[in-house]
């Protein structure tokens, strides 16, 4: 089986990341998993195998013919069974290039949010809608996902599958590994996640604050990169918080962070199911985080650790003092959550998970 990706550009995030781990793994299967990227980028995503260039126009994302028709003369020289449109864009070139250009194989999409918190109104919902139709599968991350997506659109609710995202086993003790954070002003707290107002830095920039009345000693370390970075730096600044807020934008090591930090704090107003939370897991670090999306379909409040309802830093406050207590309580918190993800949530997994989808399509 062959089964083409068609993902944003390369870029080390969430979807790219995943779309590329997954290839791999549908590779290691014995099928053969190709990259098509939309747009331009030079990223090293980790996959070996075969990729394509669409040299995409975002600003022509609406009307862009030429990669519209690369896209068909790839798929026509390829002859995948499946086109797989991972988030974004993706699926509406998937769609304008099967209309204009005939092809039939079927597109499966990957939805790895909660969309309604981004189609909110009904243009944008009969506009979606026109191309989930061509969607013969939709893959949601999670269950909550799952239900948002048939709420929104009912007329799909029987071409969708819940599959969760997954994460990489990780040897920590190769040669040359630091830890990026030795020295650091304990208790260290770590956030991991793009600088967008989803991931609601300015609140846990408060959270930190209430924190550091319990703990002054605290520090609070910010793994990523985006268009609000330089916004929430200047924040630091402005509340005096340099010494104790540190940044380290984008950085290919992020899971050494999480794993020597004391908590990992996700205060997200969306999300789909963020692997943040999964390497976590596996790091045996423990999670405080609010309950939004899928992220309570992982983190179990008081069993994998400690779900907040969202907006109530106060809550987030206390739930964090909490976890960075030195009890057999939090001791079994990690450790439940390393059996979930361990038995649950590695891609050797979610690779049969999405063979099984696009088995499906062909029977």
């Amino acid at each position: 089986m062959t089964i083409l990706h068609l993902v944003q550009k390369p870029q080390l995030r969430g979807a790219e990341m995943f779309a590329s781990q997954l290839a791999t793994h549908i590779n290691e299967n014995g099928h053969r998993a190709i990259l098509v990227f939309v747009y331009p980028g030079n990223a090293p995503l980790p996959f070996t195998g075969e990729t394509k260039h669409l040299n995409g126009s975002p600003k022509k994302r609406m009307w862009d013919l030429k990669a519209w028709r690369k896209l068909a003369q790839i798929i026509r020289e390829e002859k995948p069974d499946v086109i797989q449109a991972n988030a974004g864009d993706t699926l509406k070139y998937a769609v304008f290039s099967k209309l204009f250009f005939k092809w039939k194989q079927p597109i499966v999409f990957r939805n790895a949010s909660t969309i309604s918190l981004y189609i909110k109104t009904a243009p944008a919902k009969i506009l979606n809608g026109f191309f989930f139709r061509y969607a013969s599968k939709v893959v949601s991350v999670s269950k909550t996902s799952a239900t948002d997506f048939a709420k929104l659109f009912p007329q799909f609710k029987s071409r969708i599958v819940t599959v969760p995202i997954g994460i990489e086993e990780t040897d920590f003790n190769k040669a040359g590994e630091v830890n990026p954070l030795q020295g650091a002003s304990k208790p260290v707290l770590v956030h991991v996640g793009g600088f967008t107002y989803e991931k609601n830095h300015v609140r846990l920039i408060e959270i930190f604050e209430g924190i550091r009345k319990q703990q002054p000693g605290a520090s609070l370390h910010f793994v990523g990169s985006g268009p609000l970075k330089q916004q929430i730096e200047d924040l630091v600044k402005q509340k005096g918080l340099e010494q104790q807020v540190r940044f380290y934008g984008f950085r290919n090591d992020a899971m050494q962070f999480i794993k020597n930090a004391d908590a990992l704090l996700l205060p997200s107003i969306i999300e789909g199911l963020p692997g943040v939370i999964l390497e976590a897991f596996y790091c045996k670090t423990p999670v405080v985080a609010y309950d939004v999306g899928g992220i309570g379909e992982v983190v179990i409040n008081n069993k994998t650790g400690r779900l907040v309802q969202k907006d109530n830093e106060e809550a987030f406050v206390n739930n964090v003092l909490a976890t960075l207590n030195n009890t057999s309580e939090n001791q079994q918190l990690v450790q439940n959550a390393w059996e979930l993800v361990m038995s649950e949530y590695l891609n050797t997994g979610i690779a049969g998970k999405f063979l099984e989808v696009y088995n499906s399509l062909k029977a």
